[in-house]
């Protein structure tokens, strides 16, 4: 089965209005750039987009709620985007706010072929509206359901033709769980490489979880925020 496909565009050909995406990266590292702007591009619209965050005001995930591709944002940090606070306050945009660790939880379950998982986290809150409680050893915990996602859009630093990836650093926090969880995974990479020249012992991310990848251009690699230390 070949992989490799030539660009983004052609990467989310066939992702059509009304899909379930999720985006690996955490803030703006390891974001799948070329992916989103390709999304921009073909103007795909009332997406739900599962990630760590909501990208920031002309950036990342950002770029989609400013063209108004985004029904629904499900993440655990929104803190950075005004575009986003705007939509969410005016009714444009539906919002689910998930603690960090059950949002990476459930993307864990779906690659481990569980539907569901019980967490401390939320318990007594307005995130445990609605949902299932039950007492393990004389302590509550919610049920919450893995995602059901239609495709997984990841960066990493390297891949293989074989679909095998390598992230650096922060990138790993959530683009491996993903990479497991869509039911297609695409994956865009900085450095393509034949399969067989990456260190087994290094990869982080199997090639059977991998559908299509490409290597990307012109990243840009913003910073969140920065902050230097004062000179002594």
């Amino acid at each position: 089965m070949n992989k490799v496909v030539a660009s983004a565009g052609d990467a989310i050909a066939d992702i059509n209005d009304g899909a379930i995406l999720m985006f690996g990266g955490f803030g703006l590292c390891g974001i799948p750039e070329n992916c989103i702007a390709a999304l921009v591009s073909k103007g795909t619209k009332n997406l739900t987009c599962i990630s760590n965050n909501a990208g920031v005001d002309g950036f990342g995930i950002g770029l989609l709620l400013q063209q108004r591709q985004v029904k629904k944002m499900i993440s655990s940090y929104v803190g950075e985007n005004a575009e986003f606070e705007r939509q969410l306050l005016s009714g444009e945009l539906e919002v689910e706010l998930i603690p960090q660790g059950t949002l990476a939880t459930r993307c864990m379950a779906v690659g481990y072929g569980m539907p569901a998982i019980f967490t401390p986290a939320g318990v007594g809150t307005e995130v445990a509206a609605g949902k299932e409680v039950r007492n393990f050893n004389n302590k509550d915990y919610l049920l919450e359901y893995a995602f059901d996602a239609d495709f997984a859009i990841v960066k990493a630093w390297k891949g293989d033709t074989d679909g095998n990836l390598v992230y650096k650093e922060t990138a790993r926090n959530f683009n491996p769980l993903m990479a497991m969880a869509g039911k297609i995974t695409i994956a865009e990479v900085e450095e393509l490489v034949p399969a067989g020249e990456l260190d087994p012992n290094n990869i982080h991310t199997p090639g059977i979880y991998v559908h299509r990848i490409f290597q990307g251009k012109n990243y840009e690699k913003r910073i969140e925020q920065r902050t230097v230390r004062k000179k002594l």
